[in-house]
């Protein structure tokens, strides 16, 4: 088993910085989002604020994750991190036919990109 070089170990510090920091901003933005669509509203409305509310959900416990110092197991971090990606990309697809929300679903999918990139880098 070799150890990692300065700069692989610096890659990962980056990269879980940068996803977590995308996945904070997201929670924000679909937070914001679902709280602006009418919990009365159609069945695509409803829709769309239960995919803001899990998507927000979904990327602050991947950021509280990404965010501890304590070790944790890879797969456990891999398994969280593939999760959100995951509803993000969903979360970013319900907003593309909502006007308004094309921010929203632009920091969803920045989200699932900075998942994707350190999933990535996890192997």
């Amino acid at each position: 088993m070799t150890s990692p070089t300065s700069q692989q170990l610096y890659r990962f510090l980056e990269d879980r910085f940068t996803c977590a920091q995308a996945c904070t901003e997201c929670a924000r933005a679909c937070a914001v989002r679902a709280s602006l669509v009418d919990p009365d509203g159609s069945e695509d409305q409803e829709r769309v604020r239960r995919l803001g509310i899990m998507c927000a959900e979904a990327c602050d416990a991947t950021c509280r994750a990404l965010s501890e110092e304590n070790q944790q197991d890879e797969e456990g971090i891999r398994a969280r991190v593939d999760w959100c990606r995951s509803v993000c990309l969903e979360c970013a697809r319900a907003f593309d036919g909502h006007p308004g929300a094309e921010s929203a679903a632009a920091s969803c999918r920045a989200c699932a990109d900075a998942c994707a990139d350190f999933l990535e880098l996890l192997g």
